[in-house]
């Protein structure tokens, strides 16, 4: 990170505060189901669809490393290693890859940003990704079979939907507001043409 210019320094540090802001809010535990429903993977939906693959994914990246120090920065106040060998893992795990991906979908479509494909983007990383994640944990760590997993995660579809559509509403507004956080299409047409 150290790598980075100042300003990309101080989004990274912004979004993972925003993260840790929204574990403020408690969180709910579904009957039966040892992992909560919180409002912090619509921080990680924001820093990618916000700030790209890199600094959406180093956000979410700094706010877990602050986790493990033993910050109680999760919903419900908890921090520690031991929440990384509990049935939450996966998605902890799938948090920083779920912010990347957002932001890589987000800048291969550059400028300007739509609500359909922003909101293709967020569905994709921030709600497909860290579920497929957080399932394999619930399997891995709760011990659950891959159908037990899956009915447990049924209770978070709906509510990262509805975040999903907010991380797209905000993103669309700071994109309009701060053009230059995205390339242009033709830009990214141009940048993608050279790679390929």
């Amino acid at each position: 990170m150290s790598r980075l210019p100042a300003r990309d320094l101080a989004l990274v540090a912004v979004f993972a505060g925003l993260i840790a802001a929204l574990g403020l809010v408690p969180g709910w535990f579904p009957p039966g189901v040892a992992v909560p429903i919180t409002l912090q993977t619509l921080g990680v939906m924001l820093a990618g669809s916000i700030l790209g693959w890199k600094r959406g994914g180093l956000a979410a990246l700094l706010f877990l490393a602050l986790v493990a120090l033993g910050l109680p920065l999760l919903a419900g106040g908890r921090g520690g290693l031991a929440v990384f060998a509990g049935p939450t893992v996966g998605y902890l795990i799938g948090w920083p890859l779920g912010a990347a991906l957002v932001g890589w979908l987000t800048e291969r479509r550059g400028a300007p940003y739509e609500f359909a494909t922003g909101f293709g983007a967020n569905v994709l990383g921030g709600l497909v990704l860290v579920h497929l994640a957080g399932i394999a944990g619930l399997i891995a760590i709760a011990g659950l079979s891959p159908v037990a997993a899956l009915a447990a995660d049924v209770w978070f579809i709906v509510g990262d939907l509805a975040k999903a559509v907010v991380a797209t509403m905000v993103a669309q507004g700071v994109h309009a507001g701060y053009p230059g956080l995205l390339r242009t299409r033709r830009t990214a047409a141009r940048e993608h043409a050279l790679v390929d």
